[in-house]
């Protein structure tokens, strides 16, 4: 059995509930492979938060049965300071670079989606609300991932992030942004999900497997690359 990928979660290092390691230790324990811990991040605690993760995966890295991506989620941040900060985070040795995208149950900044997707080092739109069909074409022309997600509230806009990506051919994820054991799901539970956004069969398949192990794989080598330079 395939085991799923999540891409965008949250600790107690943000408004999570859970210290990393048991945080790692409950997705392990559901059958994952890989996991970004993505916690909420600006100015104000970017260097922390990346700093922290790396700390953990220097001590503990055989603790975990699944690949660990050291990630942040900027989280309205204005559009002007996307790119810097984005860029300012892959300096500082993050794997994974989450926006906080245009929900539509919070005030995020109009722009936000249009600013991620146009970052070179914004790697994953999250949640983005009534995405454009042209923001979903600069995502997929620069293969920027969109998600669709399983958390409450932010899933409202699923069914149309779906429409507008398939439109333009952008790759979708399948993420929970868990911020508690309450909110990690199984693979059989992200697929529903990705059914319900309106997803064939095939395609919830790509976002849920062929699409997280890819970007996965691009991130791995990214790492390896910076740890070889």
């Amino acid at each position: 059995m395939t085991q799923r990928i999540d891409l965008h979660s949250h600790t107690f290092l943000s408004d999570g509930a859970l210290l990393p390691s048991e945080h790692l230790r409950r997705f392990a324990a559901l059958d994952h492979a890989a996991v970004a811990i993505t916690d909420h991040a600006d100015a104000s605690n970017l260097d922390e938060l990346i700093e922290q993760l790396r700390r953990l995966l220097r001590s503990q890295a055989d603790d975990w049965p699944l690949t660990v991506l050291v990630g942040v989620e900027l989280t309205h941040v204005a559009p002007g300071s996307i790119d810097k900060l984005a860029r300012r985070a892959r300096h500082l040795g993050a794997d994974l670079v989450v926006v906080h995208g245009e929900t539509i149950v919070e005030p995020v900044a109009p722009g936000t989606n249009r600013a991620a997707v146009e970052s070179p080092d914004v790697d994953l739109l999250a949640h983005p609300g009534l995405l454009s069909e042209e923001d979903a074409a600069l995502a997929a022309a620069r293969e920027c991932y969109v998600e669709l997600t399983t958390r409450k509230g932010h899933s409202l806009t699923n069914g149309h992030v779906a429409a507008m990506c398939r439109r333009v051919g952008a790759a979708m994820v399948v993420n929970t942004d868990a911020h508690g054991p309450g909110d990690m799901v199984s693979m059989a539970f992200a697929r529903t999900v990705a059914l319900g956004a309106g997803l064939s069969a095939e395609e919830a398949e790509a976002a849920l497997v062929e699409h997280p192990q890819r970007l996965v794989q691009r991130l791995l080598m990214a790492r390896h690359g910076m740890q070889n330079a």
